[in-house]
């Protein structure tokens, strides 16, 4: 299967698997307000694609990314019900497993944005740019960071204009004054962790 073929694959199963969790999400407003950036990235991967094709790997990273997003779009992050599923599939609850004080689900996605995006980053710039070496591996980690922080304005603005409940439900802070920064500092250990990852497989392949 061409790469071509194989993202549209993953597309089509992407917007069967986003009008399935459309359907009736906890809350709707907070459910829209999250799905505004997948529009945004939608529209930008699609300009992308006319540029240049990303590979197998790139847009299977992307798509998780994004599944996982939608997960916590249809339940709202603070709320995905993991500890009924880890019942259900384990019979044990992960809180208490760990002793959390609360739901992790949006801790495990912005990890997931450093971790499954940071590859798909740094090929797509390296091939825009024609760009080689060692440094090109610091790249993603710094856009991580950088986009992780503008993110977290974003969505502090967003939630003082959405205002009450679903600006609280959006902003998902559940208490924690040190939410973005924790948050950010997530992105940016996945982004790094991924980074070691491809310079490791490109140190041992010899292509760099």
């Amino acid at each position: 299967m061409s790469d071509r073929a194989y993202t549209n694959l993953l597309a089509g199963i992407f917007a069967v698997l986003w009008i399935l969790l459309a359907i009736a999400p906890l809350d709707r407003h907070d459910w829209a307000l999250e799905n505004l950036l997948v529009v945004a990235f939608a529209l930008a991967f699609l300009w992308s694609r006319s540029r240049f094709q990303l590979s197998k790997l790139s847009v299977t990273l992307v798509f998780i990314f994004l599944a996982v997003h939608e997960v916590g779009a249809h339940y709202t992050y603070s709320k995905v019900p993991y500890d009924q599923w880890a019942e259900a599939l384990l019979g044990i609850s992960i809180t208490e497993l760990f002793g959390f004080s609360r739901n992790h689900f949006d801790r495990l996605e912005h990890f997931f944005y450093g971790a499954l995006l940071a590859y798909p980053m740094r090929e797509g710039y390296v091939r825009l740019q024609g760009l080689r070496g060692r440094m090109t591996f610091t790249i993603p980690i710094t856009i991580t960071l950088a986009f992780s922080a503008m993110y977290e304005v974003f969505e502090w603005w967003a939630a003082e204009i959405a205002g009450g409940e679903l600006g609280v439900a959006y902003l998902g802070t559940q208490g924690d004054v040190w939410d973005a920064q924790r948050d950010m500092a997530l992105a940016g250990f996945g982004a790094i962790l991924a980074m070691a990852a491809a310079f490791c497989a490109d140190w041992k392949r010899k292509t760099i």
